[in-house]
């Protein structure tokens, strides 16, 4: 039985034979080879498909198949840098797991802002999306391990608040069981008070602003990451931000 694997993972199994689980993402043909790019979240792979390597019921499902059907393909790994990631599998069998009812409406075409946010959910599965997506994930752990070497306490602050932080024109006030509450717009009062017990603190979280998001630079909810240091003066902050702006891109 073939190894079930992920497309990450590929480099490390050229010449084997694996199952990948994932979704149909783009096709092609070109004579009578068949092109298929699945992605499983790790990546995408081009699969292809000859009448010569791959099951007759599966070369000839490989040309029916809507994009973002669930599916399920095995094959032989060869390298190629032609192909995306510089992989790709010789397709030997596909196996169908769901076939969309309805037509994938995010098609590789451009498409207008408004509508790819009223399909965000989906928005989410294209390419600049997943890569925007992993870079995130990236940067978050590098601020995490940053401030972990720099022997700062991770800590969390509530969400729901009773004072502002920045200011009472931004806030975003809600009942809370008969008394007046806020979205927080910041953790700072509670890291401050958190650093006087335990030196140096941090916290990643999401902020509020009630502010119309007409630009990049205004929007009403974003995660930010603060830190809070006893006895940091302003050059001893200085260095800790390009400390972690250096830490990040590298």
């Amino acid at each position: 039985m073939a190894r079930i694997v992920y497309i990450e993972e590929l480099p490390r199994h050229v010449g084997e034979e694996v199952t990948i689980r994932g979704w149909l993402f783009n096709k092609r043909s070109s004579g009578k080879i068949r092109f298929l790019i699945v992605r499983d979240g790790t990546g995408f792979l081009q699969c292809v498909a000859t009448a010569k390597d791959t099951e007759p019921e599966s070369f000839e499902l490989c040309e029916r198949l809507p994009q973002e059907t669930s599916l399920i393909v095995t094959g032989t790994v060869r390298e190629d840098p032609r192909a995306p990631g510089g992989y790709e599998l010789l397709l030997k069998k596909l196996t169908t797991v769901q076939i969309p009812k309805e037509q994938f409406p995010i098609t590789l075409k451009e498409h207008g802002v408004g509508f790819l946010m009223d399909h965000r959910h989906l928005w989410i599965r294209m390419r600049r999306q997943f890569a925007i997506l992993r870079i995130r994930d990236a940067v978050l752990w590098a601020i995490r391990e940053f401030f972990k070497q720099e022997g700062f306490v991770a800590t969390e602050c509530p969400i729901i608040v009773g004072t502002q932080v920045e200011g009472t024109t931004t806030l975003f006030p809600l009942d809370y069981f008969g008394e007046q509450a806020y979205l927080s717009q910041s953790g700072q009062l509670y890291l401050e008070a958190t650093c006087m017990a335990l030196g140096k603190v941090y916290w990643i979280g999401p902020a509020f602003r009630a502010e119309k998001s007409k630009t990049r630079r205004h929007l009403t909810e974003f995660w930010m990451a603060e830190a809070e240091m006893a006895y940091f003066d302003h050059e001893d902050n200085l260095a800790l931000q390009e400390r972690l702006v250096r830490y990040i891109v590298e």
